[in-house]
């Protein structure tokens, strides 16, 4: 396991987060830690596959789990659950001048609106990231990723938390969602979203 990994749960899952070579693929590093929560010696015995879209998943005796992972700078986040279908997604905090010029292509006119009323450019920016990491762990979690189309569903602020408020029937109803904000590091933001299957 590579140094100071760390694991949290939530509900039905199981998250870490791991040191990660920035620009490296994601992928050998999760299978380490899923692997070490499945109690497995050997990451390589883990059965993983890619559906047809290339979402991740669990096959052989572990196919009735879901797992998913992101990586930004130089962290990776990565997400094993049980009943639900589960995505993360994990940005670095940086700064985004273009912030509302590309909510404006890709978010809701409401979240725009959100963003442009934040009281400075470092709060629309951070905002901006939350609401990026919200909507793409929730379109990973289904199984389309953002070739859904990030304006198939919204989100709204709720006692300092995002909260999905609608949504493409495609993707269910609202109620069977749950989203966790992450703070896995200094310097990263990130979203945990599950529905039940």
């Amino acid at each position: 396991m590579p140094a100071n990994p760390s694991s949290h749960r939530h509900g039905p899952v199981a998250w870490g987060w791991l040191p990660h070579a920035p620009r490296a693929p994601g992928e050998a590093l999760a299978r380490v830690w899923l692997a070490a929560q499945l109690g497995l010696d050997d990451p390589a015995a883990l059965a993983l596959v890619r559906d047809a879209r290339g979402k991740p998943r669990l096959a052989g005796p572990h196919a009735g789990l879901d797992c998913n992972w992101s990586h930004s700078g130089d962290g990776l986040v990565v997400a094993l659950a049980d009943g639900v279908d589960v995505g993360v997604d994990l940005e670095r905090v940086r700064p985004r001048p273009r912030a509302l010029e590309l909510a404006g292509r890709f978010f809701t006119a409401t979240e725009r609106d959100w963003l442009a009323a934040q009281p400075d450019a470092g709060a629309r920016e951070r905002s901006f990231v939350r609401l990026w990491c919200a909507k793409e762990a929730v379109l990973k979690a289904h199984g389309h990723g953002l070739a859904f189309g990030l304006h198939r569903l919204r989100f709204a602020e709720r006692d300092g938390a995002l909260a999905l408020v609608e949504c493409d029937a495609a993707l269910g109803p609202v109620a069977r969602w749950t989203l966790h904000e992450l703070r896995p590091a200094d310097g990263y933001v990130g979203a945990l979203a599950w529905r039940a299957r």
